[in-house]
């Protein structure tokens, strides 16, 4: 009888485990693939070799680049080089990905930049947010942009146990702003159990110097987040289930769930174009080539634009997509006067002129 039991248990045991399994596999779309959409006038970017996660762009052309980012587990063409942050003049004829010094004191060996976001003061300071894992750790770093200098000085570290597992930044205030946890544990195990039992733990923090709060949550791995032109609206990307929810933005920064728009890809950064409103979604077509690299059967690459997100029915339009053979892993696709710069996890950039 005893045996009986255990032996019903194990399959039971057995049963979920291939049933999540599955369900993890449908999570990823692992057997989704992509037919080519190209744009004509594009080129990798020189100096980018090992990813640019993210990319924000200035109103005045100066795009920032994220670079080098390491997890575990995952893919790197540079394993043993930190990341860095790097600057792009898209008002020059021919611009240029150049690197940014940052200033003495600030622990260059173990800078592992991922999200990325600006924030321009009312005297026109302009402020660099960068989410950072030092040893796979989670901070949020702030430095003052010096233009002339072309460099970064840091200015502050930023550690809060309501940010265990940071993804991705918008920056609303001088030392303010929203942020993603994609994980509720920060322990590399628990995080995994947790993506495999598909909780949905991940949320939304505001943190600004008087008040720390969680104000979204129940997300499956909340990813990109961003804030519409005119300061109403939050966007959030949970790219393990294909959605970007937009979130009513209050005075006392809580946020409430307006519309959610469901997608056939995994969402990553969200880019927003300051002239339209339209979002710019880098994404993964499949997430299983993504998380278990073959470099002979690579991540594909896939940009969508959404127009009027705030409509009953939204545009959704494919503006670029490659299987691997030119840019693998795409996060990012921002958009500045007609040029398109797609970052990736982990790969090359692109530079294209639509």
């Amino acid at each position: 009888m005893g045996r009986l039991v255990a032996l019903s248990l194990l399959g039971i045991a057995l049963a979920l485990l291939g049933e999540r399994l599955l369900a993890l596999r449908n999570r990823l779309k692992a057997s989704r693939e992509v037919e080519s959409v190209d744009l004509p006038n594009c080129h990798l970017i020189k100096g980018i070799e090992a990813g640019a996660d993210d990319i924000d762009i200035l109103p005045n052309g100066l795009a920032f680049f994220s670079v080098g980012l390491k997890c575990p587990g995952l893919h790197s063409f540079s394993p043993d080089k930190p990341g860095g942050i790097l600057m792009m003049d898209l008002k020059e004829e021919n611009p240029r990905a150049l690197e940014l010094r940052i200033s003495r004191g600030f622990n260059l060996a173990s800078f592992n930049p991922h999200g990325i976001s600006t924030f321009i003061d009312r005297d026109d300071t302009v402020y660099l947010f960068v989410v950072n894992h030092p040893e796979f750790k989670n901070t949020v770093e702030i430095f003052k942009f010096e233009e002339e200098e072309n460099s970064l000085l840091h200015l502050k570290t930023i550690k809060h146990e309501l940010l265990p597992s940071v993804n991705d930044i918008i920056a609303v205030g001088p030392a303010h702003f929203y942020a993603t946890n994609d994980h509720y544990f920060s322990d590399p195990f628990l995080k995994y159990l947790e993506t495999y039992l598909n909780l949905h733990w991940a949320n939304v923090v505001y943190y600004s110097p008087d008040e720390v709060k969680v104000v979204a949550e129940g997300f499956d791995a909340a990813n990109g987040i961003n804030i519409s032109p005119d300061k109403k609206y939050i966007y959030v990307a949970d790219i393990l289930a294909h959605e970007i929810h937009v979130l009513e933005k209050h005075p006392n920064m809580n946020l409430t769930q307006l519309k959610v728009l469901k997608l056939d890809t995994l969402v990553d950064n969200l880019s927003i174009d300051p002239s339209s409103g339209d979002i710019f979604v880098g994404c993964h077509p499949n997430g299983q080539k993504l998380f278990v690299y073959d470099p002979n059967n690579p991540p594909s690459s896939e940009v969508l634009r959404i127009q009027n997100i705030l409509s009953e029915k939204p545009t959704v339009t494919t503006v670029y997509a490659n299987n691997g053979s030119v840019l693998q892993g795409s996060s990012v696709a921002s958009v500045y006067d007609r040029k398109l710069l797609i970052g990736t996890l982990y790969h090359r950039a692109l530079y294209c002129e639509l």
